[in-house]
């Protein structure tokens, strides 16, 4: 299915800023279908507009209300209706005026009552908001459905002018009250004109027990800030309303404009205890994880002192050199563990793990009579820190193997030091990690499959196993005795959740 934006883009001639105020009428108009207990249609012109010809009209976004039964079923977006079809749409849009009426609609076969109402912008009308329901025969309205639907027209007539949607609106979050939470209409002085039966019970718990109705929030014990700023600025606002640790309630107030004028405002509570709740306890555990991982880094750190404690009574250098191998791959896994102390979450940016593990390696290997330079390309992002953990011992041990292997000791670098660079590459469905060095090169006949030594089967161990990716050691790109070495690893990682949508083909009902 084609976004809102896309099928603008695809079907009308509108400008990007047109678009966005259709896309910030779509973001906030589940709150006008729950007012109008009715779907909601919003139309474009296909092509450029005709005036006497007969426009064609493409739906660019529908939805359904929360507050009563729906009257499609069928998804209409993308849909492209002729003029004849839709005759009212093409009069409203004409004429920039509210028009309303009914219709039968085909494939329903049964009459529909549709409000067409102008979406003027900026002084143009750029579409067309429908409301379709299904007449109703002898049925009395009750408070308050009347209440909401004169609610809903109030904004209707707000579309039709240009002042709605709010240029300034802020975005609305999953938390954002909804007209089923509980609703309030203040009038033109400020005063309680309506309170919805979910607001009252909102209001008790907050504390408010009182007949609301005539009264100021203010004369309520609520802070009327929210009121008063939607009232002088004429945006909505919004805020939360705590009462002590047990209740928290959300309020939001939208003003309501006639012709630029605030005419009163429509105030929606919702009550978010039990989320705050959720919140707060989701701080602790985030809290406990991260101290957690900063003690593993302090034991690790203890540990290899130890280690290196150790290192330093043994007598044979071969002792002294596994020794301190260990105290790198430890080290490794700490850094880890540090950056997780800091960070929120499990997730590390792993170019923060790459450098450190180098400078560690440069620190403890590199003398200024051996000199080796290191180089590090690319970001790969933020990884999980069961995939970044694993990485950064690989990565310790292939560059204690280019320090080792690559440039013995009997090699001299006056001349030329030692180049060994580090490449990370990321397509999100998998991370390419590269180890480069321009030194003497694989010994003849070298297998990796083959070889015995600690630290390549700490590696390849490593990365086929625990991180199901690929590695390959070949020989680099240099000539004569420093050929170079190169090594290639490829490990998956969980792509981005971003879904390309395709665009809608034209259709008809």
């Amino acid at each position: 299915m084609a976004s809102l934006a896309e099928l603008a883009r695809f079907f009308t001639r509108l400008d990007s800023t047109s678009v966005a105020h259709l896309q910030r009428l779509a973001a906030s108009w589940g709150l006008l279908a729950d007012f109008c207990f009715a779907d909601l249609l919003l139309f474009g012109v296909v092509g450029e507009p005709r005036d006497n010809n007969g426009n064609r009209f493409v739906v660019l976004g529908q939805v359904r209300p929360t507050t009563a039964q729906t009257v499609y079923r069928a998804d209409w977006v993308g849909t492209v209706l002729e003029e004849e079809d839709r005759p009212l749409v093409a009069r409203a849009y004409r004429l920039g005026e509210i028009i309303e009426g009914e219709i039968t609609i085909s494939p329903l076969k049964e009459r529909v009552r549709v409000l067409c109402i102008p979406i003027r912008y900026q002084g143009k009308v750029i579409g067309v908001l429908t409301r379709e329901s299904a007449p109703s025969f002898g049925r009395q309205p009750g408070e308050l459905e009347r209440t909401y639907v004169d609610v809903f027209n109030r904004f209707a007539r707000m579309i039709a002018s240009g002042d709605f949607p709010f240029d300034a609106d802020d975005v609305e979050t999953e938390e954002a009250p909804r007209v089923g939470d509980g609703v309030i209409v203040i009038d033109a002085s400020g005063r309680v004109e309506y309170t919805s039966p979910n607001a009252v019970s909102t209001l008790h718990r907050l504390g408010v027990h009182a007949n609301a109705e005539g009264l100021r929030f203010s004369e309520l014990g609520l802070e009327e800030s929210v009121v008063s700023t939607a009232f002088a600025l004429g945006v909505p606002v919004t805020e939360e309303l705590p009462r002590g640790i047990d209740v928290t309630v959300l309020m939001r107030g939208i003003p309501l404009l006639d012709h630029g004028a605030v005419t009163g405002a429509v105030v929606l509570l919702r009550d978010i205890s039990e989320l705050r709740r959720r919140d707060l306890l989701l701080l602790s555990k985030d809290a406990t994880i991260r101290e957690i991982h900063h003690r593993v880094k302090n034991n690790l750190q203890t540990i290899s002192s130890l280690l290196r404690l150790q290192g330093r009574r043994l007598g044979t250098s071969e002792a002294r050199t596994a020794i301190e191998e260990s105290v790198r791959r430890i080290r490794s896994i700490a850094l880890v563990h540090e950056i997780l102390s800091r960070e929120a979450g499990d997730d590390v940016p792993f170019v923060a793990i790459v450098r450190p593990v180098v400078a560690m390696v440069a620190d403890s290997m590199i003398s200024p009579e051996h000199p080796i330079r290191f180089d590090v390309q690319g970001d790969g992002g933020v990884l999980p820190a069961g995939v970044a953990t694993p990485l950064a011992v690989v990565l310790n041990e292939l560059l204690q193997n280019a320090v080792d292997h690559a440039y013995p000791a009997e090699l001299d670098l006056t001349d030329a030091p030692g180049r060994v660079g580090v490449i990370i590459e990321r397509d999100g469905a998998s991370l390419t990690l590269r180890v480069t060095d321009d030194g003497v090169g694989l010994p003849a006949g070298f297998d990796l499959d083959a070889t015995t030594g600690l630290g390549l089967s700490i590696v390849r161990t490593l990365v086929t196993s625990d991180l199901s990716g690929e590695i390959s050691i070949h020989t680099g790109e240099g000539d004569g005795d420093r050929p170079g070495t190169q090594v290639v690893l490829r490990v998956p990682i969980p792509a981005d959740n971003d879904e390309s949508l395709a665009v809608a083909r034209p259709s008809s009902r």
